[in-house]
């Protein structure tokens, strides 16, 4: 009778991690682990050349990706499991912490290109600017799932969340990281327009974030640089209009096809930052349109998914997780399109990184854990569908 007892509870014990296992979203584990592969495929092609140069090491890079990816393998043990109303609850705590970080940054960061974005901790390369993007949409969703009504009726109410941004925005453009600025702030008044915000508070934030754009533009010359060269590369194509021509002729080589993994001639030191803002082009080359036009279908359908996710939650009044959700699909979706933008000529460069393929330890693991955000949401959500909720689980 005993040994029935026992028996009995290890197969309920099984089929309750059978459950488990079964109610995480498969889909988006298995386009995840797929452009997490493409990206390592990527950096190690790409790197060789580079790593040699700089390191006299040509797997300086590609070892470091894979610690990152290690790494994300034994968080993803940890974030999973803690709720979403954890980050719910500290997200203000969260949003104080990056922009300390932001702070810091400006005093002992590490620069390159000119610009302080980085705090080197051991192998670790700590890029603050990453962490306040998701600290800053965690906060928002937060405030405005809380305050929806004083959002959608005051001005004031819109404006608090705003004020943020701007506060994060002028650490950003001190270091300076443009790209970061506006893939902030777009996201931000994307989510507070999904959440009911008034046309018309939108105008006067966007009259006004264009003018200091362009203010910021003038400001800076080499700036006025970038947009010059933007407009016609290939006037100064061993100036100024230099990284767009290599990665334009980058992309002219691998026209459909491509000219096979490895056979990339751009990444042999004529295309500056060929594995991290610029492997788009790489991609373009050794695998053609082809694999360009898979490797974009692969983070918008997580994007499309993450949207999905978002709405679910926010039919079930799980407001915070639903605008976070959401939040994460505008972020990947915008910050590939400036990405492919970027390379292609169609806007000026500006230093970012393209989502789960550019090589860069905070890039890779934030992201990774906007994934496994998306996943717990999504298991929090099936889970109150299932009512299958144990005692003690979290």
């Amino acid at each position: 009778m005993v040994i029935k007892t026992k028996k009995e509870n290890f197969t309920n014990i099984d089929n309750s991690k059978d459950l488990y296992i079964m109610l995480y979203d498969r889909i988006l584990l298995w386009l995840t682990l797929s452009i997490l592969s493409i990206g390592l495929i990527m950096v190690f092609s790409s790197s060789i050349a580079i790593g040699e140069s700089l390191y006299q090491d040509p797997f300086f890079f590609i070892k470091r990706e894979i610690f990152y990816i290690l790494l994300i393998f034994l968080l993803s043990f940890i974030f999973l499991r803690i709720p979403m109303i954890f980050w719910e609850k500290y997200s203000s705590f969260m949003l104080i912490i990056s922009i300390i970080l932001l702070f810091f940054v400006l005093l002992i960061g590490h620069s390159i290109h000119g610009s302080s974005r980085w705090i080197n901790i051991g192998l670790l390369n700590i890029q603050p600017s990453e962490i306040c993007k998701i600290s800053s949409f965690c906060y928002i969703s937060n405030y405005i799932s809380r305050k929806s009504n004083e959002v959608q009726n005051h001005f004031w109410g819109f404006l608090k969340p705003i004020t943020i941004v701007i506060i994060q925005s002028t650490l950003l453009l001190i270091e300076p990281d443009l790209g970061s600025v506006i893939v902030l702030l777009f996201t931000s008044l994307s989510i507070l327009f999904l959440s009911g915000a008034k046309i018309g508070q939108f105008f006067i934030i966007i009259i006004s974030s264009i003018l200091i754009i362009i203010l910021l533009i003038f400001l800076e010359p080499y700036r006025i640089k970038r947009i010059l060269s933007f407009w016609n590369p290939w006037q100064d194509p061993f100036g100024t209009g230099y990284q767009l021509t290599q990665s334009l002729i980058a992309l002219g080589r691998g026209n459909i096809l491509g000219e096979g993994l490895g056979n990339s001639i751009q990444k042999l030191n004529y295309l500056p930052d060929a594995h991290s803002d610029f492997i788009f082009s790489i991609i373009g080359e050794e695998l053609g349109y082809i694999g360009c036009f898979i490797t974009l279908s692969i983070i918008f359908t997580i994007c499309f998914r993450a949207m999905r996710i978002g709405q679910s939650a926010l039919e079930k009044k799980q407001n915070f997780s639903g605008f976070l959700a959401c939040s994460i699909g505008i972020w990947f979706s915008f910050q590939t399109l400036i990405n492919v933008c970027t390379v292609t000529g169609l806007l000026p460069t500006k230093g970012l990184t393209f989502p789960f393929i550019s090589y860069g330890g905070s890039s890779l693991i934030v992201n990774s854990i906007a994934i496994f955000l998306l996943l717990r949401i999504d298991f929090e959500i099936k889970l109150s569908k299932s009512q299958a909720f144990p005692r003690g689980f979290t």
